[in-house]
């Protein structure tokens, strides 16, 4: 068992911990700078493109529905080695392949993989810590989840640019190998009470947790807050190379503009913890909708990146912000049940997310800065009811 190492394996096995948060992300975004360019390589249509992205967030997210249950079970640590053997084998495939079908598939695969990583690790801490220290590492979740954002495009777009998509899957497995050898050397095990699995306490589990208003509500708004995100993660690549004429590294640059928006967001939150939390959840939804409510007007006589990117960077500040708050309240709610909580958590975000990018990517072709503006604004609004309806029930005190 980990807890019965030395502090200075604990520390290194942390560490570990932290450093493996980041590549749910570099698996979403490292290859975002590259979409215009797969889609031509592989003269493929650019929602066929983006439908990598969703089939791989959907698997993602279902699969975290399931997954904590059987970790609470099986215990984390083997599990998680088996994922990154996935995870590695799944990216040299789709660096050796054109066939946008085989790609497709290979990324449910990871989906599946990256989704049995994350919630091991999120268990990791709740198994480790408690109190205090829990909840502060915790709450450093987003902001070191956000490096992949942050980092991945910008490193995507210039491994395009020098070598070409490819490599984008070459260092997500050479990542992976790293994480896996350091695993191997320093980790080890946490879960000490195995819980033999049982079908129907997990669904009586899953039936308290689902009949948590304030813990549904927390999964709503982390979804949209990270939908916000995602309408120019799966846009922003074609608008800014067809409608401003730009290439892979600036679309690399303004992803690590936009990841580096996400991170502050998530400090800020940090930071003013202290404060109300009505007050933190209603002031950053209010200051995005009004936000994203002038880039509309704008956009209808002007449109200009420089503009796209500052209206975006606060949008994308509001959504990290509130995203931190909810992640960390709502995975205080089942500390008991760490793994299934988690689970379930992060899957219905992303089983929300997953939905959201469709609808992004097939209702309707998001040629320009207006399109972006409409879509930005309709996930905000709907994010904004959501916590005026929280914002309710709390002051009901029916949570």
């Amino acid at each position: 068992m980990l807890q019965e190492a030395s502090e200075k394996r604990k520390k290194i096995a942390t560490a570990i911990a932290f450093s493996s948060i980041p590549l749910s992300g570099f698996m979403t975004d490292i290859y975002l700078p590259s979409f215009p360019s797969m889609a031509k390589d592989l003269q493929v249509p650019e929602h066929d493109v983006q439908l990598t992205l969703t089939v791989f967030l959907l698997s993602y997210g279902i699969s975290q529905l399931f997954i904590g249950s059987v970790l609470d079970s099986i215990g984390r640590y083997k599990p998680k080695l088996i994922s990154l053997v996935i995870l590695i084998t799944c990216s040299i495939l789709i660096s050796l392949t054109n066939s946008i079908t085989l790609i497709s598939l290979l990324r449910i695969v990871q989906g599946a993989a990256i989704s049995l990583m994350v919630v091991a690790n999120r268990a990791f801490f709740v198994d480790m810590y408690q109190g205090e220290k829990l909840k502060n590492y915790l709450s450093y979740f987003t902001i070191v989840w956000s490096c992949g954002p942050i980092l991945a495009p910008f490193l995507g777009g210039y491994l395009e640019k020098l070598f070409s998509w490819h490599a984008n899957f070459y260092f997500l497995a050479i990542y992976g190998s790293i994480l896996l050898v350091l695993d191997l050397i320093f980790s080890g095990e946490t879960l000490i009470n195995r819980k033999k699995f049982n079908l129907k306490e997990v669904t009586v589990l899953y039936k308290s947790m689902l009949s948590n208003p304030m813990f549904i509500l927390g999964i709503i708004t982390l979804g949209i807050a990270y939908s916000v995100v995602m309408v120019f993660n799966i846009s922003g690549p074609f608008i800014i190379e067809n409608a401003f004429h730009q290439n892979s590294v600036v679309i690399g640059y303004c992803t690590l503009i936009l990841g580096f928006s996400w991170m502050i967001g998530g400090i800020l939150s940090k930071k003013l913890a202290h404060f109300n939390f009505q007050k933190r959840i209603f002031i950053p939804s209010t200051i995005q909708l009004i936000v994203i409510f002038m880039l509309l007007v704008i956009s209808f006589g002007y449109e200009n990146l420089y503009v796209l990117m500052l209206f975006a960077f606060i949008i994308h500040i509001c959504s990290g912000f509130l995203y931190t708050i909810f992640f960390t309240n709502s995975m205080l709610y089942f500390p008991n049940n760490a793994g299934i909580a988690g689970g379930l958590l992060g899957g219905l975000v992303y089983v929300i997310t997953s939905i959201t990018s469709f609808m992004i990517s097939n209702f309707g072709k998001v040629s320009t800065q207006l399109d972006l503006s409409w879509r930005y604004l309709i996930m905000s609004t709907i994010m904004f009811v959501v916590i005026l309806y929280s914002l309710w029930l709390i002051r009901r005190k029916e949570y």
